[in-house]
Formats: structure tokens, sequence, C-alpha cells
């Protein structure tokens, strides 16, 4: 914390931007590789239940763990504000809190494991094989709850203390891990779908204790012993708990749409409906990527509103606003020119093929529907304005919901990626339409200090 994190290093504020966003698009694009490995090895195993198990069990880990990403991005937020207001003591409290915040969430998780994976398994279907495979795989991947909980608040940490490269390495180390450990259990001790389960569980274990060596390695020197009454202050506490609740809110929104997209599509048929869930790997993709902005966003808001530097906040947004665009061009072009070729990659069914190249216009189009949403929940977040994250959130969720009800009936399934055009879009109005607020919120650090 030597330096100014709201003022722009040597190169100018674009190099700043790339020197952040790289590394994350990076180590966003590692976090699949868990899940596909995970696969990949279950196709093996010489049974199709075997594949449907890990598949069903993946798909409740995505859901349960994504839930509470809340902790990865409050994280970022409040370590942003930290590091650019210099405030070390707080820097050190808040990443206690949330860390203390993921181990109890994932100690309730192993409580209430046995009906959790129940339930929640018999609520998706699938076969009494299938249903049986995949309690194995996740009474094994769950026992890791806290640490993969622990994992987001440690990388939230060091997106907002602007680390982005250890960030990285903290996620390959991961999936290493998780591959040498998956062969061990699977191929050499012979564990089965068990084995799978817990190589992705060791992987996160490994991943929490390496990313613990890291915070001890970039703790703030020269500062008091942390007492039990600065990490439980009740203010600091209340807004941890507000802050989460917001951005939990607006995240099971955002599932929520996107299940009734998969919902309205099944209704229109099998091959629709594979069709639109192949097409959703492009936005997917997309995300992945765009993510990497909206995240170096955070890192650069947060600072700046910490440091109380309003110019700074100004350009961070709007440089990162154009190179966010610029990949978002990239993306629409290359989803134009090429996704014929990658649809016919992805799947071998002419059916498929067929209608999945139909609707291909519309997801040409979402990147450039999208990147204002990203961008602008990256500014929410580093500002910790999660209130304004899931007010917008419900409104655009609202929008959705009656354009996909009235577009449907008039032009089926094209009037349903229209509505989800429409929600990307909408996402990004909502939250623009608040900004200002955050703009006139900021305050000088000589007035913050007065105060």
């Amino acid at each position: 914390m030597s330096i100014d994190s709201a003022l722009p290093p040597e190169g100018g504020w674009h190099r700043r931007v790339l020197m952040l966003a790289i590394p994350i698009v990076l180590a966003n694009l590692t976090q699949p590789i868990l899940g596909a490995v995970d696969t990949a090895v279950a196709g093996h195993l010489g049974s199709a239940a075997d594949l449907g198990g890990v598949a069903l069990g993946g798909l409740f880990f995505n859901f349960v763990f994504w839930g509470f990403g809340f902790l990865r991005m409050g994280t970022t937020g409040l370590v942003a504000q930290a590091f650019g207001a210099r405030n070390r003591d707080a820097l050190r409290a808040d990443i206690v809190r949330a860390l203390l915040l993921a181990i109890a969430i994932g100690s309730v998780i192993l409580v209430v494991q046995a009906p959790l994976i129940r339930h929640a398994l018999q609520l998706v279907g699938g076969s009494d094989a299938v249903q049986n495979n995949a309690r194995i795989y996740c009474r094994a991947r769950i026992l890791s709850a806290p640490f993969a909980l622990g994992n987001y608040v440690v990388l939230g940490y060091l997106f907002g203390a602007q680390r982005p490269r250890i960030a990285l390495l903290t996620q390959v180390l991961i999936n290493a891990v998780n591959v040498v450990a998956v062969v061990i259990y699977v191929y050499a001790l012979g564990w089965g779908l068990a084995g799978i389960g817990a190589a992705t569980a060791t992987a996160d274990a490994i991943g929490f204790a390496f990313g613990m060596a890291v915070l001890w390695h970039l703790r703030p020197r020269g500062l008091p012993p942390l007492t039990w009454r600065t990490v439980s202050d009740k203010m600091a506490l209340k807004k941890l708990i507000v802050m989460n609740r917001d951005i939990f809110l607006r995240t099971i929104l955002l599932l929520s749409a996107f299940a009734w997209f998969a919902h309205v599509g099944a209704r229109q048929g099998d091959t629709i409906l594979a069709a639109n869930a192949l097409l959703l790997n492009f936005q997917t993709f997309m995300a992945y990527g765009l993510d990497g902005f909206a995240h170096a966003t955070e890192a650069m808001v947060g600072a700046a509103i910490g440091a109380g530097n309003r110019s700074a906040f100004r350009e961070a947004v709007k440089v990162n606003l154009f190179w966010s665009a610029l990949g978002a061009l990239g993306f629409a072009l290359v989803y134009g020119c090429s996704g014929t070729r990658i649809i016919h990659e992805l799947t071998d069914q002419p059916a498929v093929r067929a209608a999945a190249q139909t609707f291909l216009p519309w997801v040409a189009m979402l990147p450039l529907a999208s990147v204002g949403g990203f961008l602008l929940d990256g500014v929410f977040i580093g500002a910790t304005r999660t209130r304004e994250l899931m007010q917008t959130m419900a409104i655009s969720w609202a929008v959705f919901f009656c354009a996909s009800w009235v577009l449907v009936d008039v032009w089926g399934n094209h009037g349903l990626w229209l509505a989800l055009l429409i929600f990307m879009g909408a996402r990004g109005l909502a939250l623009l339409s608040f900004l200002p607020r955050i703009t006139a919120a900021i305050r000088p650090a000589s007035v913050q200090q007065a105060t």
C-alpha cells in the first residue's frame, strides 16, 4: 500500500485496466475446469449413470456455491475501498469478518448436508441410478464447503487489493491439485465417484490453505493485535450483512431469470430446449471474458471512492467502459462470423444444429446488450452500493418476465431471445439511472477524515 491506488501508474489508465483485467479473465476461465475434469473422468467410468450423477451433482454445487457468490463480491468492494483509503485497520478487519462469515455458512451447509442434498437432487430429477450416484459425489465434495466459500473471500481480497496475478496463481493451483487428486483417488485407489468428489474437495482445501498463506504474507505490518471487539463492531457487521443480503437477492433474481428462460424454452419442445441450452454457452463464455473488466472496475472504483478521488472514479469507469465495449464488439463479431462453426463443434445432431443456427443472430447481439450491465455491476460492487444492485435487478427481472410473457406468444422462441436481450439491456439502463448517486456521494479524503 505504498502507492496511491486511485492514481494511474506509469503508462496511464489503459495500462492499469489491462494489467488488472487480463489475469482476472484468465483466472475466470480456469473456474469451469473443475467441473470439466470431473465430467471427463466420470465419462470414462463405463456407465451413463456415472456421468449423469456427476453432472447432476455439479449442477447442485453450481447453484449452492454460486448463491453465496456475495462473499467474493462484497469482499472485493470493502477491500478496494479500504485499500484506496490506505486504511490498514479496516482492511484487516474486513477480511477477517468475511472469512468468519464464509466459514460459518460453510459449517451450516455441512450440518444440513443430508436433507439439502436429498431435496435438491429430487427437485432436479433423474433416474434412481443417477440420483444415487449424484448423492455419492455430493457427499464427498460437500465436505470442503467452508474451504470453497473461504476461497471466494480470498479471491475477493486479491481482486480488491489489485493482486490479480496471485488470484490467477491460486486458481491454477486449485485446478492442478484437482487433476492430480482425481488420478490418485479414482485410478490408483479405486474410489470411483466418491473419489471424483473428494478430489475437488481436496483441491478446495489446499487452495484455501494456500490462500491463507498469501493473506498472511500480505497482511498489514505494524498494527496492534486485532481484538474481537473490532471484529464484532456492530455497524461494520450490519453493513456486511446488509451488503451480502442484497447481493444474494440479486443473484437469486438473476438465477430465476435464466431458470424461467429454460422453462419457457422447454415448453416449446426438446429440440428448442437443447438449442437454447447450447446457445447459452456462448453467453456464459462471453460473461467470463467481460467479467474480467467488471472485476477490474470493482477494484479501481473502490480504490477511487476510498481515496475520495472523484476524477479517478470517472476515469476508471470511462476506461473500463472502452475496453469492455471493445471486448463485447469482439465477441459479437466472432459469434456472428463463426457461430455456425462453433455450433457444429458443440453438437452433431442435425435438428439441434438447425434450430441453434436459426436463433444465432440473437446470441451475436447479446454481448452488445449485456456490456453495460456487466460493467456497471462492477461499478456498484466497488462502490458497495448493493441496494441499488438488488433494486435494479428486480426491475430488470420484472421487465424480462413481462416481455417474455407477451413476446413468446407472438414470435415463439424468437420472442424469448428478444426478451433476454431486453433483460440484459434493462440491467444496464437501470443501473445507469442510479450512477449519479455514486458520483455525488464521493467525498474528498480530507472531508472524510474531518467527519
